[in-house]
């Protein structure tokens, strides 16, 4: 992957081709530079005034221009303001993927405020700990939404004006209740014009290992990642997407790189198995983004007039995680000429590898070190490993702002993760001999047995292939010897009928000994939180439970040959 440039930059710069520093046994890689910079207003601004007809926004058939989106957001930044919003100040959001969720976002930046989108599951004790850690005096949120607000009366002291899209006014103590048009009825205000170091959102952690935490993204930022996304497309093509706006994905990769590149694109309300080809084939879409079982799911749905209509209408679909068979399935079936994206990233630094656009990677390696990030392996004293040896994953930035600024009002935290200045990301991997890099599993999901080192990741991929299983976790449970043992806890498909025993049989021929799971337990669904993440410290605390299944209550032989 390559970073893109655009034809102008209002606000930006480009430096001088970078220097290159190189060390023994490592390729030469840039030194700090300047680079480009660039915010989020200045795109939106660039874009309406170049491609102000040019079709932007496609919501199910409802369809916004370049001209329109810049307008729109213009207006509700004046109602903001009227609100009290300004620099620095931070607006959350619980909107649905609509033109609202977008022009929300464009007009809180544009009074220099900062986007705070949270997953519109949160409820309860979740959904106040991110408003209150935002300290936010503004909240927009859909009507149904805006109701879960009534149970938290009295534990946002900073909260005071909710907005509401659509349904009855909610009535909150110290709290002015507010229609989302009403934010549209004072005129238009000429947007700030932020540096692009300004903070342009706050993007909240999953909270898998404790309280969620708000990584500080700015203008440059959520910039850059989009200019290097829109890099690798084809300006012609619609995007298709179901994510939802408030993860950074669809935000950065999906809005702000389409504006970027003056393209359109179609965000769907949500994913919709039967609602998918008649989609593609409303929207004309060339690439799609999706993520996890949804790409299984379509592969095994039945034929409809529709898909057989788009065979080889997709160019590219992207997304996470895509097995062989998968693959195959997308290209024969639907004629998909490249699917999956072999890059590494996370929300405080996203992508510290990419793959070059005139190479292609192996299968399931992610791409290579690029001119944006130093990414290093090290152990657990920071000493770097050679090829092949894995590690945690520690990175920093080759230029100004384009890495998370820190955890909002969380220094300490923010310090843990920052050892010897460089970013540590609490993940395994290895570089090979050629240079790409390979994602191995997250620390805490590491396991060691009898011996040797075994990778969840690597586990859960072999056993989402057998084509009973829908989802599947691979965890740590307690050993009455040393070290851990392993067990799988999946969910079958809607038809699997695949028993305990069977799917460990199944895996005895594509495991080595040591990683052949001790313990199975089918579920009718794997515990998440808010954000879809899956659980697993639950499933490591809860263990071995009374559904569980153990190989060495079984006829199961496993063969150390």
């Amino acid at each position: 992957m390559t970073i893109g440039s655009t034809d102008e930059r209002t606000d930006g710069h480009t430096s001088p081709a970078a220097a290159t520093i190189a060390g023994p046994g490592r390729a030469e890689h840039p030194a700090w530079s300047d680079g480009e910079t660039d915010t989020v207003i200045d795109i939106l601004r660039r874009a309406g005034r170049q491609a102000g007809d040019t079709l932007f926004l496609d919501f199910s058939g409802a369809r916004y221009t370049y001209r329109d989106i810049w307008q729109a957001a213009r207006v509700r930044a004046a109602g903001l303001r009227a609100l009290g919003v300004g620099r620095g100040d931070t607006v959350v959001c619980l909107l649905d993927n609509s033109v609202d969720a977008v022009v929300t976002w464009f007009a809180i930046n544009a009074v220099g405020g900062i986007w705070v989108p949270v997953n519109t599951a949160l409820k309860a004790d979740f959904l106040r700990h991110q408003v209150d850690e935002a300290g936010a005096s503004v909240v927009v949120a859909e009507a149904d939404y805006a109701q879960r607000f009534t149970e938290l009366a009295g534990q946002l002291p900073t909260l005071r004006h909710l907005v509401r899209r659509g349904g009855e006014p909610v009535e909150l103590p110290g709290v002015t209740d507010h229609a989302i048009e009403d934010l549209d009825a004072h005129g238009e205000l000429d947007p700030v014009r932020p540096r692009p170091a300004e903070l342009s959102m706050l993007i909240f952690t999953s909270g898998t290992t404790g309280p969620a935490k708000a990584c500080m993204i700015s203008h440059n930022y959520a910039a850059n990642l989009a200019r290097t996304t829109a890099a690798t497309r084809d300006p012609s093509h619609t995007l298709w997407t179901p994510l939802p706006l408030f993860h950074l994905n669809a935000a950065a990769t999906s809005v702000l790189a389409t504006a970027c590149n003056q393209s359109t694109l179609a965000v769907a309300p949500r994913f919709s198995l039967s609602r998918f080809w008649p989609e593609i084939e409303r929207t004309g879409a060339r690439r799609v983004s999706i993520l996890g079982i949804m790409i299984s799911l379509i592969a095994s749905m039945d034929d409809t007039p529709e898909m057989l209509r788009c065979k080889g209408q997709i160019d590219h679909v992207g997304g996470a995680p895509w097995t062989p068979e998968l693959i195959d399935i997308w290209r024969d079936r639907f004629g998909v000429r490249a699917a999956g994206s072999s890059v590494f990233g996370l929300t405080e630094a996203t992508f510290i590898t990419s793959t070059p656009p005139d190479m292609t990677a192996p299968l399931g390696s992610s791409g290579r070190r690029n001119a944006d990030f130093d990414v290093r392996i090290v152990d657990d004293e920071d000493r770097e490993l050679p090829p092949g040896v894995p590690g945690e994953i520690i990175v920093r930035p080759r230029r100004p702002h384009i890495m998370f600024e820190g955890y909002w009002r969380r220094p300490d935290a923010t310090a843990a993760v920052m050892r010897n200045l460089w970013f540590h990301t609490g993940d395994i991997g290895k570089f090979d001999e050629d240079g790409w890099f390979w994602f191995v599993d997250r620390k805490k999901d590491y396991l060691r047995r009898r011996g040797e080192n075994v990778s969840s990741f690597e586990l859960e991929r072999t056993f989402r292939a057998h084509p009973d299983i829908a989802e599947v976790a691979v965890h740590a449970v307690a050993s009455e010897h040393t070290e851990d043992d392993i067990k799988v806890t999946a969910v079958r498909t809607s038809a699997g009928t695949v028993t305990e025993e069977q799917l460990c049989r199944w895996s005895l021929d594509k495991l080595p000994y040591f990683a052949v799971p001790r313990y199975i337990e089918f579920r009718d669904e794997l515990p998440r939180n808010a954000t879809g993440k899956i659980l697993k410290y639950q499933l490591r605390e809860e263990g071995v439970t009374a559904a569980t299944w153990d190989i060495e209550q079984s006829s199961v032989v496993v063969s150390k040959r």
